[in-house]
């Protein structure tokens, strides 16, 4: 169990529960892990899907629900769309996902008609925590945008900058920084002009509340030795507090190496709706469900505050 990723935790004791659609919870894992998030005072749940498989998923993992909301549906893509509109109408906080596809769930969530979007395009953050890192530090983005350009890099920052300073304060701004195969500008090699263009948006304040390097490659990133030996002077190279990745397949590949084969603690959230969603996968333990929780948590408290937008 980590340290820095119990600091999380703590800073929920002292918010109310947030109102959460679990949006279709028919596996006995799925209900658990909301009891979970329950029992430690991060959710008031609120079920979304059908009635029946609720209730068998419910009795197969030992889980009174008898004083929890369940909202029935005839199948998992209504489930997403009531899920939104409950949202919508602001019965709920935060949306969770449950057993069901990714797409479907962000399909209805990004629908014209659904009233959650806003001006930014949603992404996902993967907040981490490592015995070989001396800090928590977020992967973005590993699970929702397959290609982005740099008008979508721009956004997905600025998402992961607003979860930083929702969770880590206003003390210093987070370390960007944005990763390629090399350090240096080559013309052949997409990620690194977008690095370049991001780091221009930053002075010109089009991105805020961050500092941004790149294009920095991974081991420049995160250890200072390797930025002395490449000669590298920068406020981000060697302590990023962010990194973002040039595309899915590079950040998806990183978080679940991290995860499965570096004991990594992950915690995922998905940023750019008018309410934070949880995106768990069926292999996630109970551990990054409740952590996802808490993020959720306070991101939903930061925005009825207008901290974040």
């Amino acid at each position: 169990m980590s340290t820095q990723t119990d600091a999380i935790l703590d800073l929920c004791r002292s918010l109310p529960p947030t109102r959460t659609a679990i949006v279709h919870p028919v596996t006995a894992n799925v209900v658990a892990a909301a009891a979970e998030a329950t029992r430690a005072g991060l959710v008031v749940p609120v079920l979304v899907g059908p009635a029946a498989r609720i209730t068998a998923a419910a009795k197969e993992a030992a889980v009174d629900i008898a004083g929890w909301e369940i909202v029935d549906t005839e199948h998992s893509h209504a489930a997403a769309v009531r899920a939104a509109e409950l949202a919508a109408g602001r019965h709920v906080a935060a949306i969770s996902k449950g057993s069901l596809h990714t797409d479907e769930l962000l399909g209805a969530i990004i629908r014209a008609d659904a009233g959650l979007r806003t001006e930014r395009r949603i992404s996902h953050c993967y907040l981490m925590s490592i015995a070989t890192y001396p800090k928590p530090f977020i992967i973005t983005d590993a699970a929702v945008n397959i290609l982005p350009d740099l008008s979508v890099k721009a956004d997905i920052v600025q998402n992961a900058a607003d979860l930083w300073r929702v969770v880590f304060g206003e003390a210093r701004p987070a370390r960007v920084a944005v990763l390629a195969a090399v350090e240096t500008v080559n013309p052949k090699m997409q990620a690194t002009l977008d690095a370049a263009a991001l780091c221009k948006m930053a002075d010109r304040r089009q991105i805020t509340g961050c500092l941004i390097d790149g294009p920095l490659a991974f081991d420049n990133a995160i250890s200072p030795q390797a930025a002395r030996e490449k000669g590298i002077v920068s406020e981000v190279a060697g302590d990023a507090d962010i990194l973002l990745v040039p595309d899915i397949e590079a950040g998806n590949m990183l978080a679940k190496q991290l995860t499965f084969l570096s004991g990594a603690e992950a915690a995922g959230i998905v940023l750019g709706a008018r309410v934070p969603v949880v995106l768990t996968s069926r292999a996630d333990d109970e551990r990054t469900r409740l952590l996802s929780a808490a993020l959720a948590s306070l991101v939903a408290d930061a925005r009825t505050k207008g901290l974040i937008k």
